[in-house]
């Protein structure tokens, strides 16, 4: 019997290793801006310039920048607005997206692909070039310094983006499942709730991408909505920036509690994003 001493780890279990060593130099590079923003958001001035990478103990800790924002700033009045224009700007994005991406994939007209090309572009071309057509728009309607005028933007600039994906995944569905439910008497609007639970995670991921964008914001609540009662965080944030002088401690105990709602988002559907971006990757 012969026993052979293995002398170094399989190509496989190298791949594996390399693997992970660059996931783990990934999510280095992701997380620490992340982490050293929270922790100089708990420091004093000093600290924060003399001794950055400590941690927030002893007299190093200090929470004047949370209690700037909490009292000096209607920061609770920001955070309100943005999560208000960012959960109904989503909402009508993946709802009015979701119906027109069924149309199209599913009922053949003359301008259907004209159609899709459309919202390519819409992709490609950003709606920040038509800034200004878009204030005399809607200064005309009255929306200005409102929250409707963010919620119709953000609406705008989210949809050529989901119609153009959800349309592709869409027509990936079997016409066998659609065109048995009609037989079983199912009508058009039955269909469309038929199909939509099996594209969910393609919603959850469309929804993530459009969430942060809208979230993290800074031009166009400026341009259209700078008025101190519509502010969102992003906006509000900026008062602590000023031309001579910057309070970062408010600064950065502002961008600490602006990345809670994300958190939270990417936690909830951290399964559903997943499956969604690994859609079609395996056949």
């Amino acid at each position: 019997m012969i026993l052979i001493a293995r002398s170094g780890p399989t190509r496989a279990e190298a791949t594996s290793l390399a693997t992970h060593l660059v996931l783990a130099a990934a999510c280095l590079i992701v997380l620490a801006p992340v982490v050293l923003v929270v922790i100089d958001s708990f420091k004093s001035r000093q600290s924060i310039f003399g001794r950055a990478f400590d941690l927030p103990i002893g007299g190093s800790f200090d929470l004047t920048g949370y209690q700037l924002v909490l009292t000096r700033a209607h920061f609770p009045l920001y955070f309100l607005n943005s999560v208000v224009v960012t959960s109904v700007s989503t909402v009508l994005i993946l709802g009015i997206g979701a119906m027109a991406a069924h149309a199209l994939a599913e009922y053949r007209f003359r301008f259907n692909r004209l159609l899709v090309v459309y919202f390519a572009l819409g992709i490609m071309i950003s709606i920040r070039l038509g800034s200004v057509g878009i204030v005399r728009l809607l200064s005309g309607w009255g929306l200005t310094n409102t929250i409707w005028a963010l919620v119709a933007v953000y609406t705008a600039q989210g949809l050529p983006l989901t119609i153009f994906i959800m349309t592709q995944l869409m027509r990936q569905i079997p016409a066998e499942l659609k065109q048995a439910a009609r037989v079983d008497g199912a009508n058009e609007y039955q269909v469309f709730w038929l199909v939509l639970p099996l594209v969910r995670p393609i919603i959850a991921t469309v929804a993530v991408f459009l969430m942060i964008p809208i979230w993290n914001d800074l031009w166009f609540p400026l341009i259209l909505a700078p008025a101190e009662s519509v502010r969102t965080v992003t906006l509000g944030t900026q008062q602590f920036i000023g031309s001579f002088a910057t309070d970062w401690q408010a600064v950065l105990a502002a961008l600490t509690l602006a990345l809670i709602p994300p958190l939270v988002f990417y936690a909830a559907f951290s399964r559903q994003l997943l499956r969604g971006l690994t859609a079609g990757a395996i056949k």
